[in-house]
């Protein structure tokens, strides 16, 4: 098991180093003519991102004093982001490279074609070819003038780089442009805060009186060093903004310590609903003191349900805690939470990841919300997200189990969102009989 680890720890590490070697390449070696600031500037840039990264994950997952985890979050974070779309976009570059290089040859050998001069067309009539007379010539020797000066030598062509060169730099200023324009507006679209998506989803056992019942879905806010106390009352007005008759979160609120975020977490006492907030952890709770947090948001006024049910007035409530609380003594217990309940009444299940729903089936739960995917976050990570997860993003059902998973209000690491908006769920639960 450690040798196969090491093999492919030794080729992910591999794909890395020439993945950013083929970055500098194009963008610092192929538009330069030879070795100099630009070149070795280059290699600062491309090291020292990675290193802030490196140093950003290592400073967050060993409690690192708070003030460093965030002076290197925000360059090291954004670092991993940009990097993600310098590659993709020197690779597009590679696609466009030669049809730009074949055009310009093109054009150049256009513009070098000379086309013969006509004859008169008097000279054509006597027959007469036209021809280059000489320049005359004076007899004795040539004198120059005391005041005469010597000729002017002419004037040298500026230096234009090859078409190569002009190719290389033209891709080269492509990619990083649509790179950081990219990365700019996905972490603007986070920094402004979710938007709100509603769906609504029948329920066969919902009474008729719980037609129409709003339950705030919200997952994923992921509050630590890049994203704080300001992000999480943007969520909270978001939620209470509408009207929900339940707010349910559904892990991944935090990314550090009770004592380090505890201050960021505080506006979530201010959320409301009719029936109350509830909270199951997520896989990042038991990266930072599971135990710690569900206090604290009990605290705060939210309910944890772990491995818990409640009975509402037309529906269950049930959560169960995440997978990765197995390794503490404390992972999903289906059993108690859902083993005695009346299965001719609807339940609506909170898990955190998506891959729960094969035991929520199981259990004759009607509807599952979960998180964990942010939808895959930055593009192509849905292609790697659908890999690990039955559903990345959305309503599917499964049996007579429907399964909603939300993108996430938040973001981890980069605070960027590219392909995959954030976003609070409002679920709107509709009974058969209205």
């Amino acid at each position: 098991m450690v040798i196969v680890f090491a093999l492919v720890a030794l080729l992910v590490l591999s794909v890395v180093v020439a993945g950013n070697w083929w970055v500098w390449r194009r963008l610092f070696r192929d538009t330069t003519r030879g070795p100099g600031f630009v070149r070795r500037a280059g290699v600062v840039v491309i090291a020292g991102g990675w290193a802030l990264t490196v140093g950003a994950l290592v400073a967050e997952r060993s409690g690192a004093p708070f003030w460093l985890q965030q002076v290197l979050a925000w360059p090291g974070f954004l670092w991993l982001a940009l990097a993600l779309y310098l590659l993709l976009g020197v690779l597009a570059g590679e696609l466009v490279r030669p049809l730009l290089r074949r055009w310009l040859d093109r054009r150049a050998g256009a513009q070098e074609t000379v086309a013969e001069p006509e004859p008169e067309p008097e000279l054509m009539s006597a027959g007469v070819t036209p021809a280059t007379s000489p320049a005359p010539t004076t007899a004795g020797p040539t004198t120059t003038t005391p005041d005469s000066a010597p000729p002017t030598p002419p004037e040298r062509p500026l230096a234009t780089p090859t078409r190569r060169l002009f190719v290389s730099r033209v891709l080269a200023g492509g990619a990083a442009a649509a790179a950081v324009g990219t990365v700019g507006y996905g972490t603007y679209g986070v920094l402004n805060g979710p938007t709100v998506k509603r769906v609504t989803v029948p329920l066969a056992k919902l009474p008729r009186a719980a037609h129409g019942y709003r339950i705030a879905v919200v997952s994923d806010i992921h509050l630590g060093p890049v994203l704080g106390r300001s992000f999480a009352q943007k969520v909270v007005d978001t939620i209470n903004g509408t009207q929900p008759d339940l707010i349910a979160v559904v892990g991944d609120l935090v990314d550090g310590s009770v004592k380090d975020l505890g201050p960021a977490a505080a506006p979530l006492a201010g959320l409301r609903a009719r029936h109350g907030a509830y909270f199951v952890t997520g896989n990042h709770e038991y990266f930072s003191g599971a135990e710690q947090w569900v206090e604290e948001v009990r605290r705060l006024g939210l309910r944890p349900l772990e491995n818990a049910r409640t009975e509402l007035p037309h529906f269950d409530l049930a959560g169960v805690n995440d997978v990765s609380g197995e390794s503490e003594g404390q992972g999903p217990d289906f059993g108690k939470a859902l083993g005695d309940r009346d299965k001719a009444r609807a339940c609506v299940l909170l898990a955190h990841q998506p891959v729960q729903i094969h035991d929520a089936v199981d259990h004759g739960v009607d509807l599952q919300l979960s998180g964990h995917t942010h939808g895959g976050q930055l593009w192509p990570g849905n292609l790697v997200a659908g890999l690990a997860n039955p559903t990345v993003a959305g309503l599917e059902r499964y049996g007579d189990t429907q399964l909603y998973v939300s993108r996430g209000a938040g973001a981890w690491g980069p605070p960027t969102r590219v392909g995959a908006e954030s976003d609070i769920t409002v679920i709107e639960l509709a009974s058969r009989q209205a």
